[in-house]
């Protein structure tokens, strides 16, 4: 059950997906440091970029990340079958959005090099034909970040296992943006390393 601030639930909510056991980065990827605060306080920026309220999907090592987050979403929602992979994040945040909701961005937690504009350009995308699913362009695939609008929720719930919804977008037609920083994310130590280099170069 989501705990919910003052926002309510509008007709673009945002989920942010940070279930995972992290396994290969051996620690909570949520928790890595990153300018002051956390790589979820981190993602919680990136989805107020795209509208409110935002929703953090919560997993494994749950009650340490929601304790450590600086930045407070909207609300929390614990995917008590996180073990299970992907899904069932993607699964537990929408469950928990109200019937106001005309689709759902999805942010992970694990692409800080995401940049403002290429957020800016999905949230017009997604405003501008809400029923038309929007994602990044992986290599000519659909990836995160991402807009569902909800006919296509139904589809997202009989997931299974450690998949996203890829595979969905695709048949229906997603229409594919180029966005900076996406196909960057950070799995392991190394890939933490490079990234927090690009960061700081930034900065």
């Amino acid at each position: 059950m989501a705990e919910t601030g003052s926002d309510g639930h509008g007709a673009f909510p945002v989920l942010v997906l940070a279930g995972g056991s992290s396994r290969r980065m051996g620690r909570a990827k949520a928790l890595l440091r990153l300018n002051g605060g956390t790589l979820l306080d981190h993602a919680i920026g990136q989805a107020k970029q795209l509208g409110t309220p935002v929703t953090v999907v919560t997993g494994c090592r749950s009650p340490i990340v929601r304790y450590r987050c600086r930045v407070q979403p909207s609300a929390w929602v614990h995917a008590r079958g996180w073990r299970a992979g992907m899904s069932e994040s993607l699964k537990a945040g929408l469950a928990s959005l109200g019937p106001s909701a005309r689709g759902a961005f999805i942010v992970l937690l694990d692409q800080p090099l995401v940049s403002p504009a290429s957020l800016g350009e999905l949230a017009e995308a997604a405003r501008s034909n809400p029923s038309r699913p929007v994602a990044a362009d992986m290599q000519g695939k659909p990836g995160a970040p991402a807009y569902i609008p909800r006919q296509l929720w139904p589809h997202i719930m009989m997931l299974e296992g450690d998949r996203g919804a890829a595979a969905i977008l695709a048949r229906n037609g997603a229409r594919r943006i180029a966005m900076a920083g996406a196909e960057s994310d950070v799995d392991t130590p190394a890939d933490w390393r490079r990234i927090s280099h690009q960061l700081a170069e930034k900065s």
